[in-house]
């Protein structure tokens, strides 16, 4: 007779079984339908960017700019509804002059998600040889990680400031109005960039735009509390870029050729916020995109020489 030990490990053992092997089938299923030969359909493009632009305007409202959003405004932030922000002077003084986006569109664009399904896909070379590349490095932006890693940038602010050395004079794309916690870290991760000297320039999302594109996903069937960066940066691409090209989004544990263990990042195995953001449902709009011909999703490693 099985002892109370025993009996535990055998149904922890079978449990682990059944979720494997249910947990591959449903990558299985997800593959059947991304190995078919991919093809981009000029008019569902032209369509799916049209519908994005009449409903959310992304090109000038994704970005908080001193001309869309003037001393004075009413800011509301788009996680909590009941709660606003009159724009100061201040404030103001930090908004970037001129969108980033607008009246402007580009050829090819890499938006790079945190999946671990990027650790040694050898993908590097190809993201960089795009036109615009958007990477989602919330190591860098997340004010979570402001607070814990930095110290809320109370105290010594050069280890935050040398550690975006490498991005150069890229855009850093801060979430100040998310949350009325977020603003005051995220205003002094702006304050630090600019008293420090560096070429890196700090945007904010616009918490209108994010409203905007929240009823727009929920229209194609979402249902998560919030959409994940991912997400959003996908958004804004399908809306600036002619061609799409999405590289670390795959929200399963396991890699989708071999089935063995990844990260949930490629920088660490830090879980995402399951009841906040829903990454499978997210994966499958995103993989219905690309079985349409709107974007190209890179699952596999990217071998020289293959596309």
């Amino acid at each position: 007779m099985l002892g109370i030990t025993h009996l535990v490990v055998y149904v922890y053992l079978s449990l682990y079984v059944f979720f494997f092997f249910f947990h591959r089938n449903i990558i299985k299923k997800v593959m059947q339908g991304y190995s078919q030969p991919w093809t981009k359909q000029e008019d569902k493009c032209k369509k799916f960017r049209s519908q994005l632009n009449s409903n959310c305007n992304g090109f000038d409202k994704a970005i908080i700019t001193q001309a869309n959003t003037p001393v004075l405004s009413n800011l509301v932030y788009d996680g909590e509804k009941k709660r606003s922000l009159q724009v100061s002077l201040e404030v103001f003084n930090t908004f970037t002059k001129e969108h980033p986006f607008s009246n402007k569109t580009w050829d090819t664009c890499a938006v790079v998600g945190n999946g671990g399904i990027l650790t040694d896909s050898s993908c590097g070379e190809r993201i960089d040889s795009a036109q615009f590349v958007m990477s989602i490095k919330n190591h860098l932006s997340n004010p979570s990680i402001l607070m814990e890693k930095y110290g809320s940038l109370m105290k010594r602010r050069r280890p935050f400031v040398e550690s975006l050395h490498i991005y150069g004079n890229s855009l850093l794309l801060l979430p100040t109005f998310s949350f009325r916690q977020n603003t005051a870290v995220c205003l002094r991760a702006t304050y630090s960039i600019e008293d420090f000297g560096s070429p890196m320039r700090p945007v904010y999302f616009n918490p209108e735009y994010l409203q905007r594109l929240t009823a727009f996903w929920r229209a194609q069937g979402l249902r998560s509390v919030r959409l994940s960066t991912g997400l959003i940066m996908a958004s804004i691409a399908l809306e600036v870029c002619e061609n799409v090209h999405l590289y670390g989004f795959w929200p399963f544990s396991s890699h989708p050729y071999g089935f063995y263990n990844i990260m949930h990042h490629y920088y660490d195995n830090r879980e995402s916020k399951k009841r906040i953001h829903s990454m499978p449902a997210e994966f499958e709009l995103l993989l219905r995109l690309h079985s349409e011909g709107v974007l190209k999703l890179h699952l596999g490693d990217c071998q020289q020489g293959k596309k």
